[in-house]
């Protein structure tokens, strides 16, 4: 933590504009052609989006060491725009041409922005993710999924239960606290692929805290591999980097920008998305119900709705699954017009899907622009589908449908 950032913070460098664009040509250059090109990602890669680093002259670390309070400006995690850094490393990985992000932030961007839950290891956690004791099920949340720790930094319990049948086990965060281990599957993936690594961009690093750091250091060590390091302060790693031209001191989203321009690929604008499974039951005695459960684009719970209202009904449903008796009065179909109440994070109105009884189950993929406040919906039969979609399926089927 604090003890870890020296008292007084390594000035910032700047490279120029110019010379930012020469060696990300380099770079762009090496990503194309390179055969397994990863990612490690650091705080520096979110502080354009208003979340301050660590070890920084303004860091959190920093700060602390001298005694200072944190930037009283700084932007939640929840509220915060991936960077053009974040979406720039989305566009790569839609292309085929990042095969694997490795990640210390547990702001939750890389997920939030699109980077594919089987793409990355966050190897510091998720403060939107947790996780069940017993089963080991995991969640999604749109708000701080993080232990108050007001006994110890070791207790890791969010004080919620796991929804899954006949589990009820304890839910617990996934933050690695300084002096925890860290989850052994994440970093065994991170270690795996910086081995299979040929070309490694470190992005907005200090590249101080083991064993995270040793990533890089696996390819910058490999004889066929290559290591580049955007960072504005020195790293411990520099001497690894493959020639000066990998060696950039600039913001990650001067590098990336200049990067993406020389792969002349566009990086997309943020979008938020969200899927939610629509099922209904029909019961004896016209006791009928319809059932809202988010998933995130591996199946896993994602919470992003604060209530659900049926028309005709006079409660909400508040709690998850959101479930809402209904009556059919004879009718064949009847259409259930359900609106849908979001955490609010950025601003997202209520949304409104009509949903025919004579669907059982439909998968709905909703896009939310924050810039213009407004929200895209697509429904999906599950008999259409073998699965459900990925990421890269959900880009694919856009605003209009497929």
């Amino acid at each position: 933590m604090a003890n870890s950032a020296p008292k007084v913070a390594e000035a910032e460098r700047f490279e120029t504009d110019r010379a930012i664009s020469l060696k990300a040509k380099d770079i762009a250059n090496l990503i194309k052609h390179s055969k397994h090109f990863i990612v490690f990602t650091g705080a520096g890669v979110s502080t354009s989006a208003g979340i301050p680093d660590f070890r920084g002259p303004d860091g959190v670390w920093t700060l602390r060491k001298q005694k200072r309070d944190a930037p009283s400006k700084a932007t939640s995690t929840l509220q915060a725009i991936p960077t053009p850094t974040h979406m720039a490393l989305v566009k790569l990985q839609n292309r085929g041409l990042l095969k694997y992000l490795v990640s210390q932030n547990c702001d939750g961007l890389h997920r939030k922005s699109g980077i594919a839950p089987e793409m990355i290891s966050e190897l510091h956690g998720n403060s939107n993710r947790e996780y069940c004791r017993d089963c080991g099920k995991e969640y999604i949340r749109d708000f701080r999924a993080v232990a108050p720790y007001t006994k110890t930094v070791t207790d890791h319990r969010t004080g919620r239960k796991c929804s899954m049948p006949g589990c009820n086990g304890v839910l617990l965060d996934t933050i690695i606290n300084f002096g925890e281990c860290l989850f052994e599957q994440p970093l065994k993936l991170a270690r795996e692929h910086g081995k299979k690594a040929d070309f490694c961009l470190v992005l907005g690093s200090s590249l101080t805290v083991p064993p995270a750091c040793t990533i890089p250091e696996i390819a910058g060590k490999s004889k066929r591999g290559k290591l580049g390091i955007c960072n504005l302060q020195s790293t411990p790693l520099d001497h690894l980097v493959d020639g000066e031209s990998m060696r950039v001191f600039a913001r990650t989203d001067d590098l990336m920008i200049a990067v993406m321009g020389h792969l002349c690929l566009e990086i997309p604008q943020f979008v938020l998305r969200r899927q939610l499974t629509v099922k209904v039951v029909m019961g004896e005695r016209d006791r009928n119900q319809v059932i809202l459960q988010g998933v995130d684009v591996d199946g896993t719970p994602s919470t992003f709705l604060k209530s659900v209202r049926l028309e005709g009904s006079r409660r909400p449903a508040v709690t998850e699954p959101f479930t809402l008796s209904f009556r059919m009065d004879g009718q064949e179909e009847l259409r259930l017009k359900l609106e849908l109440e979001f955490m609010g994070n950025y601003l997202e109105p209520n949304v409104e899907i009509v949903h025919s009884t004579q669907c059982s189950e439909r998968l709905y993929l909703l896009e939310y622009s924050p810039y213009t406040r407004e929200w895209q919906v697509v429904a999906k039969d599950y008999c259409e589908l073998s699965e459900v979609p990925t990421f890269l399926d959900f880009t694919e089927i856009g605003a209009n449908g497929p």
